[in-house]
Parts: structure tokens; C-alpha cells; sequence
């Protein structure tokens, strides 16, 4: 196809089968950390469950080790927005929220997703700020599918679909210099997704490209900081920040979200690639 960009791994329909394997056991790990989060709980707790139930279903955590990262998860604390390493001394309080980033290598496939979880009792603005996070994530989501299944749709159009999700909802900082990415054999790969900008750029939406999608939001302003550890990003004016992601694989009729267990079908509907609603119904 003249318009696949050379730097993009576009995957088989076989292939993508493998991957979904690697977002189900992305999914099954997060729902355990989801049930494990309560105040008491130290971030390193988290972390050992991560590592175990990623290995014990047969696969590798993406995050430890990758260019030196130490951990297999990242567990970051109401004003950090991502990267957060997990510590023993890290533990949680009721009020905080907290953002888990997963990945897991199964048969050299890799999934990554990422939930923001309330620790009791939180403010309803900081809740309210994760849906909105999470909601603009399914937006860009619906943006990608509309955009394969037309035969039209550019990669920025996941973009502005989250950029327009989260104003209309109201003043949120949407974090720059960090966005969603390809995903396949590494989990990094070309192209770079934005979560603002304008539609109608950048390469087209095609069976076989597979993106992590990936919001970052503030409650204040969006400028953030690295911390010295070289990994931690916390906000700059110290507000609360949310983050929620999802592996996304595109096939001719609408996206197969590898990383959720029902590939999308409650959230896309008709969206939602036909191999994904069949999988849905059986399972069912």
C-alpha cells in the first residue's frame, strides 16, 4: 500500500492474534492491582503482585529493565503524571489517586495499558478528572475506527479526538511531550501519538497498525518536571494528574482494543472490529 509509512510495523491478522494475548494478560494484572489499591498499601507492594501475575501467565513485564528501569510497573501518585518508580516507602493514603502503567511480552508480542485508580475517599474534582481522562482515551479510540473503517482517516485525528473530548469537558491541562505510541515486537515504535492537534495529518489509519493510546491530564496547568531519579514526571504546579491507556490494534472494520477484555465492544459498539464482537459473544 503506497501509503505505509517504512517506519511503522504493520502487523498480520496473525500476528495481531498474538498480541491479543499479551493485552488480556496486561488486563488481568491491572484488575488485580485495580482490587489490590487501598490505603496501607505501599507502591513496591504492587509491583511484586504485578511481576508474579505477569510471570505465572506465561509472560515478561515490558517496563523492567527497559533502559534500565527497575520495576515492572509504574505507580504514579496524585501530582505524578507517569513513570514513577515503586517504592516500599511509597505508601498509599486514602484521598490519593494513583496511576498504574502495565506491560507485559507474551511470545515476543507486547500490550501495554494503563488505569487511574481512587484510594478510598477522593475529591470529586480529581475523580472526575480520571473519567475525563479515560473518556477522551475511548474517544480517540472511536476517532481511530472511524478513521479505517473510511478508508480516510489520518493518525492526528486520534489526536484532536482526545484534544475536543477533554474541553468540552471542562479546564484540564493536557500534558505535553508525552503521548501514545506503536506497539508491537517493542513497546515503543513509530508513530508518536499526540493527544492535541489537528485532524487530517500525519499517516493513515490502516488495517495493521497497531497504537497504544494514551491521555495525560492535569487539574492545574500542563507543564511538568523530571524528577532526578530520571524516570519520575510530576507536575510542575503540583496538581493532581490522571492517565489512562489502552493497546488498540486497527483491522479493516473498525479497532480491536487488545488490552481491554472485551476488545472494546461495551465502549465502540459497531466500532468495535467484527473479530472483536465475535470474541465478546463467545466468551460470553
Amino acid at each position: 500500500m503506497a501509503d505505509r509509512h517504512s517506519d511503522i510495523q504493520y502487523k498480520t491478522p496473525e500476528q495481531i492474534v498474538k498480541m491479543r494475548s499479551a493485552g488480556l494478560l496486561v488486563a488481568a494484572t491491572l484488575a488485580k492491582l485495580r482490587e489490590a489499591v487501598a490505603p496501607g498499601v505501599s507502591t513496591a507492594d504492587l509491583d511484586v503482585i504485578a511481576e508474579d501475575t505477569i510471570r505465572s501467565g506465561g509472560g515478561i513485564p515490558s517496563f523492567l529493565g527497559y533502559h534500565g528501569y527497575p520495576a515492572s510497573i509504574c505507580t504514579s501518585v496524585n501530582n505524578e503524571v507517569v513513570h514513577a518508580i515503586p517504592n516500599p516507602k511509597a505508601v498509599l493514603s486514602d484521598g490519593d489517586v494513583i496511576s498504574i502503567d502495565c506491560g507485559a511480552i507474551v511470545d515476543g508480542w507486547h500490550g501495554d495499558s494503563a488505569i487511574t485508580v481512587p484510594v478510598g475517599e477522593v475529591r470529586r474534582d480529581v475523580l472526575r478528572m480520571a473519567q475525563v481522562a479515560e473518556d477522551a482515551m475511548w474517544a480517540g479510540i472511536a476517532a481511530a475506527a472511524r478513521g479505517v473503517r473510511s478508508g480516510r482517516g489520518r493518525l492526528t485525528d486520534v489526536s484532536s479526538a482526545i484534544q475536543s473530548s477533554v474541553r468540552k469537558a471542562g479546564r484540564y491541562g493536557i500534558v505535553e511531550g508525552y503521548g501514545g505510541h506503536g506497539i508491537g515486537t517493542e513497546m515503543h515504535q513509530d508513530p508518536f501519538v499526540l493527544n492535541y492537534g489537528r485532524p487530517g495529518k500525519g499517516p493513515l489509519l490502516v488495517a495493521g497498525l497497531c497504537i497504544a493510546i494514551e491521555p495525560m491530564l492535569t487539574l492545574g496547568r500542563p507543564r511538568t518536571v523530571e524528577l532526578d531519579d530520571g524516570w519520575t514526571v510530576v507536575t510542575a504546579d503540583g496538581s493532581p494528574a490522571a492517565h489512562a491507556e489502552h493497546t488498540v490494534a486497527l483491522c479493516e472494520d473498525g479497532v480491536w482494543v487488545l488490552t481491554a477484555p472485551d476488545g472494546g465492544r461495551e465502549r465502540l459498539g459497531e466500532l468495535a472490529a467484527q473479530v472483536a464482537r465475535t470474541e465478546s459473544t463467545t466468551q460470553a
